[in-house]
C-alpha cells in the first residue's frame, strides 16, 4: 500500500509554466482574468461563497469566473491545470495534495483537524510554511485561505437502547460502510469497526435491508440522502473534519501588486470565513431536525477515538512520509 506521487510527472511541466505561463495576463490588462475550476455545484455553500463574497470583493480589480460541475477541468485535474499555466484558482481539498506530496495525507488522516478553528490555527502556524512553500515551488500553487467542509459522523441502524457507542471497543462487529478506496477502508478499521465498501448510491437500501450497520457522513449528507429514515442514531464521532483551501496561481500572484494582493487574499479569507459559517449553522439546525426524525444524537468519548484512529495511522504505512514530530505539534495547537 504505497501512497503515489505526481511530483516528478509534474517537473517538464512546471519548467514550461515558468516560461509560458500566466505572467502576461494580470498587470498589463484592465482586470486580472481569475477563472476558478471546481467539481462542486454551483448551489453549494462553497460556490456561494465565492460567487457572492469574493466575486464582489475582488471586482474593481479582477474579472472573477467561477465554472462549477467540472464544465472547465475534469475533476481531479484542476491542480495540474495550474500547474500547466491554464487555470488561474481551484479549490483545493488535502486529500488532492497528498497524491503530489505523500507527507501532506497527514492532513487527510483521522482526528488531524478537530475542527473549523483548529483548521485555521494548524493553516496560520509556521508548521505549514515549509508544505506552502513547496506547493508554490513545485506545483506553482498558493494557498490563500482554508475553509470548512463539515465533520463525518457514524450513522448506525441499531437504536441507542440496543448500541452505545462510548469507545472504539463498542464498535467491534459493526458492518461500517466507508468509500471503496485503501485510505477510507483503513479509516473504518481505525475507528473499530468492520470497514465495508459500498458505492454510494447503494447505502441507502443496504441500510434498510440490514447489509451494513451503518456509514459514515456529515449530517447534511444523512438529511440530503434521507438516511434518517432507515437509520436511528448518529454517534458524533467527528472522526474526519474536512476542509478546502482556496488556491491560486503563483506565477499569477507574483505579478500582482502589494495592493492586488492584499485584496484578493482578503476576499478569499472572508470567502472562508462565509462559507465556513455557513456549513456549521447547517449542520448545527440539523441535527434538531433528524432528532424530531426519532435519531438519538451524541459525541462519544472522544479522546479515546482519537488516542486510537492517531495510533493506528502512526504505525501503518499512511505515516511513513509524515514529518517526525509533526502529528505532535498539530495535536498541541
Amino acid at each position: 500500500m504505497k501512497l503515489l506521487s505526481k511530483t516528478g510527472a509534474l517537473t517538464a511541466l512546471l519548467s514550461s509554466a515558468l516560461i509560458f505561463g500566466l505572467s502576461g495576463q494580470s498587470i498589463a490588462a484592465d482586470k486580472i482574468q481569475l477563472r476558478l475550476a471546481s467539481s462542486g455545484s454551483e448551489t453549494g455553500t462553497r460556490a456561494q461563497a465565492m460567487i457572492n463574497v469574493f466575486g464582489p470583493a475582488v471586482a474593481d480589480i479582477a474579472s472573477f469566473e467561477p465554472h462549477w460541475n467540472s464544465t472547465l477541468f475534469k475533476q481531479g485535474t484542476e491542480l495540474e491545470a495550474i500547474a500547466r499555466g491554464n487555470l488561474e484558482m481551484a479549490l483545493a481539498s488535502a486529500q488532492e495534495l497528498a497524491v503530489f506530496f505523500p507527507e501532506y495525507s497527514i492532513f487527510s488522516a483521522g482526528y488531524v483537524h478537530r475542527d473549523a478553528a483548529h483548521q485555521v490555527a494548524v493553516f496560520n502556524d509556521e508548521l505549514m510554511d515549509p508544505f506552502k512553500k513547496k506547493f508554490e515551488d513545485e506545483l506553482n500553487l498558493k494557498l490563500l485561505a482554508v475553509t470548512y467542509f463539515g465533520s463525518r459522523h457514524v450513522n448506525l441502524r441499531q437504536s441507542k437502547d440496543e448500541l452505545t457507542v462510548s469507545t472504539p471497543a463498542d464498535l467491534a462487529g459493526v458492518n461500517l460502510r466507508m468509500p471503496g478506496t485503501a485510505a477510507w477502508q483503513f479509516l473504518g478499521n481505525a475507528l473499530g469497526a468492520n470497514a465495508t465498501p459500498l458505492a454510494f448510491s447503494e447505502v441507502y437500501t443496504s441500510l434498510a435491508s440490514g447489509a451494513v450497520d451503518g456509514q459514515d457522513n456529515p449530517i447534511p449528507t444523512v438529511v440530503d440522502k434521507k438516511f434518517y429514515e432507515v437509520t436511528k442514531q448518529i454517534v458524533q464521532t467527528g472522526h474526519l473534519a474536512d476542509l478546502n483551501y482556496i488556491a491560486i496561481s503563483k506565477s499569477v500572484w507574483d505579478d500582482l501588486t502589494y495592493d492586488q494582493k492584499r485584496t484578493i487574499h482578503n476576499a478569499a479569507e472572508a470567502a472562508a470565513a462565509a462559507n465556513t459559517a455557513a456549513v456549521e449553522e447547517k449542520e448545527a439546525s440539523l441535527v434538531a431536525f433528524v432528532e424530531s426524525k426519532g435519531l438519538d444524537v451524541y459525541k462519544p468519548d472522544l479522546d479515546s477515538f482519537r488516542k486510537q484512529v492517531q495510533g493506528k495511522y502512526l504505525a501503518s504505512e499512511w505515516a511513513e512520509n509524515w514529518p517526525e514530530g509533526l502529528l505532535d505539534k498539530i495535536n498541541a495547537l
